[in-house]
């Protein structure tokens, strides 16, 4: 595989950025993903940093290097970060449970799986032209799918990861890629913004290490003082002689390889699943990570 990468993350107006977003990949298979922890419930950031860590220990153990069934695989990593999300509500205590929303791609074999809950979005561009995007769960966009009279804030949400109810979500069918096709992951603060016109625009024609940069920079400028956080995690499945400073060609990997941008703790190659210790263990790292963001924060102040 051979493909540019890029990923932005501005925390804008906000007090707090609750988005996450990483990748990582083997040989023969990569995965993508984006999470926005929700406000008016606690610990959004966690919450998305969960959804990460859990899906992306689901990938390095299913990937070997490939995976058997990605619409399946993205299935069950989404309703193992619900869960966990859930476990770690319990052992706290809360009265109210950590939120998020999830999006995340698959490529392997030179095509794309997706999956998504809430209303992060993934865009997929070629030439310029808009190829597919996610419907948001929400019931603006409820409305204006279906005409159905529902509330009009485009920030209520019918379903996420965390809440009490089993999460809704939306799994694509498994679609050929073209070279040079572009694939955007992006929380609201982005897309709240922009149009889908003026995101198809900044696109269109640049390398993604340009292109992401530039969205991100449009989107706060445009929102200004109130903006939300704005997160872009995308890339451009290359052609072969295609290169830019920020392409990764797995070619020369072992087929038991794992690169991450995630981080996350070690898994006993003797697992068969994601069992509760492996993901305690990831856990524990969340929490040590964010003391240490929140000492260095005190410390600036």
């Amino acid at each position: 595989m051979k493909f540019s990468v890029f990923q932005l993350s501005r925390r804008g107006g906000r007090a707090l950025n609750e988005d996450r977003m990483g990748y990582c990949y083997t040989r023969e298979a990569a995965l993508f993903v984006l999470a926005d922890g929700m406000g008016g419930h606690p610990d959004g950031e966690i919450a998305a940093q969960i959804a990460l860590q859990v899906v992306s220990l689901h990938f390095q153990q299913k990937a070997k290097p490939l995976l058997a069934d990605p619409r399946l695989f993205l299935e069950e990593a989404l309703l193992l970060a619900h869960r966990q999300i859930l476990r770690y509500a319990g052992a706290k205590g809360m009265m109210d449970t950590p939120r998020t929303t999830l999006v995340a791609a698959v490529l392997q074999e030179g095509k794309i799986t997706w999956i998504h809950c809430g209303d992060s979005r993934l865009y997929w561009a070629r030439d310029g032209q808009l190829v597919e995007r996610t419907r948001d769960h929400s019931y603006s966009e409820m409305r204006k799918v279906s005409g159905v009279l529902t509330p009009s804030n485009r920030n209520v949400l019918f379903t996420c990861l965390g809440s009490p109810s089993k999460p809704i979500f939306d799994v694509s069918e498994t679609k050929r890629l073209e070279e040079g096709d572009q694939v955007m992951l992006c929380s609201d603060g982005l897309w709240g913004s922009l149009s889908n016109s003026e995101i198809l625009k900044l696109m269109h024609g640049k390398a993604v290490a340009h292109f992401v940069p530039m969205l991100v920079d449009t989107a706060l400028k445009r929102a200004g003082d109130s903006s939300d956080n704005v997160t872009v995690l995308a890339l451009v499945w290359e052609t072969p002689n295609n290169f830019e400073p920020s392409s990764i060609s797995t070619l020369e990997m072992e087929d038991q390889g794992f690169e991450s941008t995630i981080q996350a703790g070690p898994i006993d190659e003797s697992e068969d699943e994601l069992d509760d210790e492996a993901i305690e263990r990831s856990i524990a790292e969340i929490n040590e990570a964010i003391r240490r963001s929140a000492e260095r924060q005190k410390a600036k102040t």
